[in-house]
């Protein structure tokens, strides 16, 4: 299903997503867009490097500083412009997830916190992105930063006698929240919560109940169920296996992608309580379904694939087991968003004098690397449309006789794969047959040379006019 996409209409990019936004002060607004621009077009280069003169760079950073301005009031825009992007969907996936944002290096920035231990400072990101189940990502729904006080650290023992709104794990409820109200919002389409095992807590399910939205976690413990084996792994393993899939295993850092055959059985249980919380009276049995994938037979030396999947969707055929397995390898898309975000974007490297700048420019960087993301997975589910729903005019035309050679651009646009492919070309993409799709490093090193390419040949063209 082709998505239902806004034509440029003589608008740059920053201006469609954030010329919307609604931050006090018209200049202000005007200034995102053009800031939003110059990040679009350079997103691997400092904010001096992309700006190229001091008054502009001088003015971006004014920019960020504006304590009037809040991380919120950037990302608000981008939310509306996604909320026209779901339209075309009938099934839509909230994928939540967690990462840290280095900034050690900085220590002169006021106001971060811990990471992993004290002498590492930072900030921890959460984003909700919205994915298809073709893995097209449509938008950022819902965006958390917070720090950790060095008073928290070591704390990890007391977690089972402290409320969920007094730990981090709040953090999977307030998406959960976020998410139902995208489902209140838009009745015709549903919504999934996707995430993985950091969320396998009682609560998510007990919230997901409480909004009536739907969850699909990957299991961390061994819990207790209604069962005559009293936990979930032993009677998952006495099931009969409904039938098998191969699926293609990524290539990791010094082995090869390979194919991996997996068993896959799936039941319904009634999820009880943790025991540490057995004085909570009001705490019920939870029904919920749960699909195991397994890898039976792994090749030597391999450790072997095994998901075992929870939901609050009802399961009852293979069919459906495998739908939801084919969900659930979605959530790698915002494992790419994150990569882009630090290599592509750089956030980590960003030099600001307070924690506050960061997240102002943190709201904006992630933009920018989700768009990088939505090129590229848009051009694999939807290749033959035409490419100036993305592109503006001037830029598939300079793109386009750059790579041929030409003075004549094509007199229609070429297809997004076709452009996608080129952008690729002068990010260091080679297009052989061996090489499949684009990945995101090429596109986001060819959309900084597309900038610098289409400025040149439009005061080329200017000039002979």
């Amino acid at each position: 299903m082709s998505p239902n996409l806004a034509q440029n209409q003589g608008k740059t990019w920053g201006q469609l997503e954030f010329g919307e936004a609604k931050l006090g002060d018209q200049r202000l607004t005007k200034r995102l867009t053009f800031i939003a621009d110059i990040f679009a077009n350079h997103p691997t280069l400092s904010i001096p490097q992309a700006c190229d003169t001091w008054n502009i760079t001088k003015a971006t950073y004014r920019f960020f500083d504006n304590d009037k301005i809040k991380d919120q009031d950037i990302l608000t825009p981008h939310q509306e412009a996604t909320q026209k992007r779901l339209q075309s969907y009938s099934t839509v996936l909230a994928i939540q997830d967690t990462t840290q944002l280095d900034f050690t290096h900085h220590p002169s920035t006021k106001g971060l916190g811990i990471l992993s231990d004290p002498s590492h400072h930072g900030l921890f990101y959460h984003p909700t992105f919205l994915v298809t189940p073709n893995k097209v990502p449509l938008g950022i729904a819902h965006h958390q930063v917070w720090k950790r006080s060095l008073k928290t650290f070591g704390k990890k023992h007391t977690r089972k006698h402290r409320p969920i709104s007094k730990k981090e794990s709040q953090k999977w409820l307030n998406s959960l929240d976020a998410t139902a109200q995208l489902q209140e919002k838009n009745p015709s389409l549903h919504f999934v919560n996707v995430a993985d095992r950091e969320a396998d807590i009682f609560d998510c399910f007990l919230r997901a109940q409480a909004l009536q939205v739907d969850v699909l976690v990957r299991v961390a413990w061994n819990r207790r169920i209604d069962a005559p084996e009293k936990y979930l792994w032993d009677h998952m393993a006495k099931l009969p296996v409904s039938g098998s899939i191969t699926i293609r295993v990524p290539r990791k850092k010094g082995k090869p992608h390979r194919e991996a055959i997996l068993s896959i059985c799936y039941d319904r249980i009634s999820l009880k309580p943790p025991k540490h919380r057995s004085k909570e009276k009001t705490l019920k049995p939870q029904t919920i379904w749960v699909i195991w994938a397994h890898e039976p037979h792994p090749p030597k030396g391999i450790e072997p694939i095994s998901w075992m999947l929870t939901t609050t969707i009802p399961v009852g055929s293979f069919q459906e087991a495998i739908e939801k397995i084919h969900w659930y390898t979605c959530r790698w898309l915002i494992e790419l968003f994150f990569k882009i975000l630090k290599s592509g974007c750089q956030i980590e490297q960003r030099q600001f004098e307070t924690a506050e700048r960061i997240q102002r420019c943190l709201a904006l960087d992630a933009v920018v690397a989700w768009r990088v993301l939505y090129l590229t997975m848009l051009s694999r589910a939807t290749p033959q449309i035409p490419c100036d729903a993305l592109l503006e005019r001037e830029e598939w035309q300079a793109l386009y006789c750059f790579i041929h050679r030409t003075k004549t651009p094509s007199p229609k646009p070429p297809t997004l794969m076709e452009a996608t492919r080129m952008i690729a070309q002068l990010g260091g993409f080679l297009g052989r047959k061996s090489d499949g799709h684009p990945g995101p490093s090429t596109i986001w090193l060819g959309l900084q040379r597309l900038r610098d390419i289409t400025f040149g040949w439009s005061l080329g063209r200017s000039r002979s006019s």
